[in-house]
C-alpha cells in the first residue's frame, strides 16, 4: 500500500515538472514575441520614400513670440483741428478714402472768416486813404503850406495801414484765405483718412478739442509689440523680427526692434517694443493683430536638426535616430530654440546623427505599439 502511495506522488511530481516547464516555455516564447513586436522596422514601402536629416552644429538662434499690434506711423500722421467756429457744410470725404496735398475736404461757414474778410476790405480802405493823404501833404510841403511834421505824421499812417494790411492778409491766409465768408478744410498731406469726426450741419468751436479728420499715409506701419518681464533680456535694439497676421498667414514682414520704451504700462505690467515696416502695398492696416518672432543670433553654437524632425509627446521632445536597415530608436532631447525649419537642441543627439525627417510621428506610434 506504501509503495503504490509512493509512486503515485512520483507521478504527480513529474505531472507537475511537466506542466511547470510546458507553461515557463510558453511564457519565454510570448515574451520573445513582444520583444520582436518592439523591434519594428521600416518597411521598405516607406523607406523609399522617407526623408532623413543629419545632425550638425549651427550658429544658435534664439527666437521668442510676441503678441502686438498694428499702429499708424505717428510720424507722417495729422490730427487736423478746426481754427475758426462755425457750421460744418459740405464733407468731402469719408473715412478710408485717400487724398491728395491741399485737397478739399469739408467747408465751415463762419462768422469768424467774414470778419476777416471785412477786417481786409477796411485795411485796403484804409491803406488807399492814407496813401492820399501823404501825397497832399507832400504837396502842401513843396508849396510851403505844411511842415516837416505833417509829413512825418501822414508818412507814419501810411506805413501803420500797410502793416496792418498786411497782418490782415496773414490771418486770413492761415484761416484759408477765403473771402467769401467761408473756411475750406484742406489736407496738409497725402494720404488716407483714417480718422472722421465730422459731419454735415454739424456746428464746431475752436475750444471743443476735438479733432476733425486724421490723415496717414501707410507707407509705412508701426507695429508695437509687448514684452512681459520675464522676456526683457532677451530683448535688445536692432533685433531682427518676422511678423504674421492672422489677414495674411502665410506672408511674413520682416523688420528690426527700432525703439525700446523702457516703461513697463503699469495695469497690464509689459513693456513695449517698436518696429517700422514698409507698407507699398497698404497690406498692414492699423489695429490688425500681429505676432512678433524676435530672433537673436548669438555666437554660440548648437546642434540643430530639420523641424519635421521633432515629435512632442508627454510634456517630452523626441526625435527617431535612425540605424540602418529600416532600424529607429526613440530618443528623447532638449530643446534650445526653435526658428524657421530648423530646431536648435542642447542633448539627447550628437553631431553626425542620422534622424528621420518626415513622417516622424507615424513611425513614432508604430515604434511605441
Amino acid at each position: 500500500m506504501y509503495t503504490k502511495y509512493i509512486n503515485l506522488l512520483k507521478k504527480n511530481a513529474a505531472l507537475v515538472l511537466m506542466l511547470s516547464t510546458l507553461f515557463i516555455s510558453c511564457k519565454t516564447e510570448k515574451e520573445k514575441k513582444a520583444t520582436e513586436r518592439q523591434q519594428y522596422v521600416i518597411p521598405d514601402s516607406l523607406l523609399k520614400k522617407m526623408q532623413f536629416d543629419v545632425v550638425q552644429k549651427c550658429p544658435l538662434v534664439n527666437a521668442l513670440t510676441l503678441t502686438g499690434s498694428v499702429d499708424f506711423d505717428q510720424d507722417h500722421q495729422v490730427n487736423i483741428y478746426p481754427l475758426v467756429s462755425g457750421n460744418v457744410q459740405d464733407v468731402k470725404v469719408q473715412l478710408g478714402d485717400y487724398v491728395n496735398t491741399g485737397q478739399a475736404l469739408a467747408t465751415v461757414t463762419s462768422g469768424e472768416m467774414a470778419g476777416y474778410s471785412n477786417n481786409l476790405v477796411i485795411a485796403e480802405t484804409n491803406v488807399t486813404t492814407t496813401k492820399k493823404q501823404l501825397d497832399a501833404q507832400k504837396d502842401l510841403f513843396a508849396s510851403g503850406l505844411a511842415s516837416q511834421l505833417d509829413v512825418t505824421n501822414a508818412q507814419a499812417n501810411y506805413e501803420q495801414a500797410l502793416a496792418q494790411l498786411e497782418y490782415i492778409k496773414r490771418v486770413l491766409k492761415i484761416n484759408g484765405n477765403n473771402t467769401q465768408g467761408n473756411y475750406i478744410i484742406k489736407s496738409p498731406l497725402s494720404g488716407f483718412i483714417v480718422q472722421k469726426n465730422i459731419t454735415n450741419n454739424m456746428a464746431i468751436r475752436t475750444d471743443n478739442g476735438n479733432n476733425l479728420f486724421t490723415i496717414s499715409d501707410l507707407k509705412n506701419v508701426w507695429v508695437q509689440a509687448n514684452v512681459y518681464e520675464s522676456n526683457i533680456n532677451s530683448i535688445h535694439l536692432g533685433d531682427s523680427v518676422n511678423i504674421t497676421t492672422l489677414s495674411y498667414p502665410g506672408r511674413v514682414f520682416k523688420g528690426k526692434i527700432d525703439k525700446v520704451i523702457n516703461v513697463l504700462d503699469p495695469s497690464n505690467k509689459v513693456m513695449k517694443v517698436r518696429i517700422i515696416i514698409p507698407n507699398p502695398d497698404y497690406a498692414l492696416k492699423p489695429s490688425m493683430f500681429a505676432s512678433v518672432q524676435v530672433t537673436d543670433k548669438g555666437n554660440k553654437q548648437s546642434l540643430c536638426v530639420s523641424k519635421n524632425a521633432l515629435v512632442f509627446d508627454h510634456s517630452q521632445y523626441f526625435v527617431l535616430k535612425y540605424k540602418d536597415k529600416g532600424v529607429a530608436t526613440i530618443t528623447p532631447v532638449t530643446v534650445q530654440s526653435i526658428y524657421g525649419n530648423r530646431v536648435y537642441l542642447s542633448d539627447g543627439i550628437n553631431e553626425g546623427d542620422k534622424v528621420v525627417a518626415s513622417d516622424a510621428i507615424l513611425i513614432y506610434d508604430a515604434l511605441n505599439n
